[in-house]
């Protein structure tokens, strides 16, 4: 049978109307094993995988002088001061911690609920997710100044009894960020673990099937494999759903435990989780529209497939212009002068600028993909996520800066200026998330074949 990208599977009964699209337009399975391992077998990568190693090897560049530098000089070469202390280390970390929620998002709670238009999209969100907590746990380990007794965050038994502070929020991301990153970790392994598999037995030098092969974990697809695999799955899908609410929740408490004007509010913890899957899902479709071009994968990285996260960035961009508004409500009606002061002063202060930066990229542009054909459109949707992007960082800045630039007493307050370290350690960190995402698409498979497979009608002849 000749199936199209139009086609259609039911798996759970619905109306055909609701039933998730065939992403392949392919007469044969075999066809999305050859498509996506051929990526990994080619031995010349194509000229758009090389230019964006070669920016991000020198990003990467960057970033190792930056912190190199750091280390040598002390967190003097920052634009941190007094009242604020907190510059762009923690501003990043939050920024870098919400791109990986679109990851869990999309590959543990849609398969809880069956969604399977997921499945194009999945393994390379839920790699995204590895990288970004990765780029994440940086900050908070070159922030502390004294790097080398950083240690000192975990809970070590130790001669002299001495421990962390529990009741510390700082000490609240650590468990929360490592939980969610071991989580993730194990999840994306084992989806991985069939298709490895695949590559392992196609593989055709040494080397390759010994590396392979290793990391396939001994798989050999007999029913008891699989039965143990989809049980696996689920369990790590149900422990992962849980994370993408309080993982981003104990962040926001960095915050919103503060008695310091701009950061006191309960409003932070469903306000940081919406930011973090908007901004996630905006770089996931930043990352998938190149990908797809450069690597060939358009059949089975479909417009239908950015379509729908399009929608959850519009859902998600409307909430967080709604907790936007909401601020300014809370503070008044909580009759703070203070805290009516510090979100006014957001707008139209000595930051006016970051603030508005904030509200058009995060309100008003996503407001486009209310319109299909922006929706659909390739240039419109990069646009579109790349602001978004830029906004949600700025979003960070405003509430971390700000708020600490303009606290209870005017003879503390000061200005907060950026140096040339601060740039290069954020430019740099873009350096090893691509870095780790390309390396990524070249020897592991950026598409989950088996689960692509499931979802076409020939892997259920019985439905025809």
């Amino acid at each position: 049978m000749n199936t199209t990208a139009a086609s259609y599977l039911d798996n759970t009964g619905k109306d055909p109307t609701q039933r998730a699209p065939l992403v392949l337009g392919a007469n044969d399975l075999h066809d999305v094993t050859d498509k996506v391992c051929g990526i990994i077998e080619n031995p010349k990568p194509s000229t758009g995988w090389y230019v964006g190693m070669a920016v991000s090897l020198l990003l990467l560049a960057v970033l190792g002088y930056s912190v190199f530098y750091l280390f040598f000089v002390g967190v003097g070469v920052w634009g941190v001061n007094n009242p604020v202390g907190w510059g762009f280390a923690i501003v990043n970390f939050v920024f870098w911690v919400g791109i990986g929620h679109a990851g869990t998002l999309i590959s543990a709670i849609l398969y809880l609920f069956r969604q399977t238009w997921r499945t194009g999209i999945n393994r390379s969100a839920e790699a995204m997710t590895i990288f970004a907590v990765i780029c994440a746990g940086l900050f908070p380990g070159i922030h502390v100044g004294r790097v080398w007794v950083v240690y000192w965050m975990f809970p070590l038994p130790n001669q002299m009894e001495m421990w962390p502070q529990f009741r510390s929020p700082l000490l609240w991301d650590v468990f929360a960020v490592s939980t969610y990153f071991t989580v993730s970790l194990l999840f994306w392994y084992t989806g991985l673990v069939p298709d490895i598999a695949s590559v392992r037995d196609r593989a055709k030098h040494r080397i390759r099937q010994i590396g392979y092969g290793i990391l396939a974990i001994g798989w050999r697809g007999s029913n008891r494999h699989w039965h143990r695999y989809e049980r696996a799955y689920l369990i790590l899908a149900a422990l992962s759903t849980p994370l993408v609410l309080s993982v981003h929740s104990v962040v926001s408490f960095d915050f919103a435990v503060a008695q310091l004007p701009g950061w006191h509010t309960t409003i932070f913890p469903p306000y940081f989780v919406a930011g973090a899957i908007f901004s996630g899902f905006a770089m996931v479709v930043t990352l998938l529209v190149p990908a797809r071009k450069w690597l060939g994968l358009e059949e089975l990285i479909t417009l239908r497939h950015l379509e729908n996260m399009n929608k959850i960035i519009l859902v998600t961009g409307s909430m967080v212009g709604y907790a936007y508004a909401m601020e300014f409500f809370i503070a008044w009606y909580g009759g703070v002068h203070e805290e009516t002061f510090a979100f006014i002063s957001r707008a139209t202060g000595p930051f006016w600028w970051a603030y508005w930066i904030m509200v058009s990229c995060n309100v008003i542009f996503p407001q486009l993909f209310w319109f299909k054909k922006l929706r659909t459109s390739l240039p419109a949707m990069m646009v579109v996520c790349l602001l978004v992007n830029v906004g949600m960082w700025f979003e960070r800045f405003v509430i971390t800066v700000t708020s600490l630039s303009s606290d209870f007493l005017p003879s503390s307050w000061g200005y907060y200026y950026p140096t040339l370290i601060d740039f290069t350690t954020l430019i740099g960190s873009f350096g090893l998330f691509f870095t780790l995402f390309l390396l990524f698409c070249r020897f592991l498979p950026i598409v989950a074949m088996a689960e692509v497979k499931m979802t076409m009608p020939q892997a259920h002849p019985s439905k025809h």
